[in-house]
């Protein structure tokens, strides 16, 4: 059960998300449906608590300097990377870019995209549980069945 909780840390971690946890639970020994149902569970939440701490203490915070320079930084990084998607398909745009397992695409920065954007918070967190979803099936993938297996999955489908 130890090696569980340290998947769900990473897949809270904002770094390592699913691609730490499902991967770490999986060579554990966990079975991959397992991994799978226990990490993105946990990633999901990191939405909900993103949108929490951003309508609460971070507007207690931003009258620190050093913290609002720090935050308005990573809202420049964030609008960067995500206006193309968001402006032009909103909640799509979302479950997209947090469907990416890719590092600094996933549900902290999806979740911070839709609040800059201003999109509405419940079907932002159904864009980001989406998004999730996916995420964790293209790791889970890719952990059980190996980079061949997907490439061979990608020309079926092609």
């Amino acid at each position: 059960m130890e090696n569980l909780f340290y998947a769900v840390v990473l897949s809270v971690l904002p770094i390592s998300e699913l691609r730490g946890g499902i991967p770490y639970a999986y060579l554990s020994g966990y079975p991959i449906w397992l991994a799978y149902v226990v990490c993105v569970s946990a990633n999901f939440f990191v939405g909900p608590l993103v949108f929490l701490f951003l309508n609460t203490l971070h507007r207690l915070m931003i009258k620190w300097q050093f913290y609002d320079r720090l935050f308005s930084r990573f809202i420049k990084r964030v609008r960067v990377r995500t206006s193309h998607l968001i402006e032009k398909y909103g909640f799509w745009g979302v479950t997209i870019f947090v469907a990416i397992p890719l590092p600094v695409t996933g549900a902290y920065t999806g979740t911070v995209a839709a609040w800059l954007f201003g999109l509405d918070r419940k079907k932002s967190l159904l864009a980001v549980l989406v998004g999730v979803c996916i995420a964790g099936l293209v790791v889970s993938f890719i952990i059980y069945f190996g980079v061949e297996g997907l490439e061979f999955f990608i020309k079926k489908i092609e």
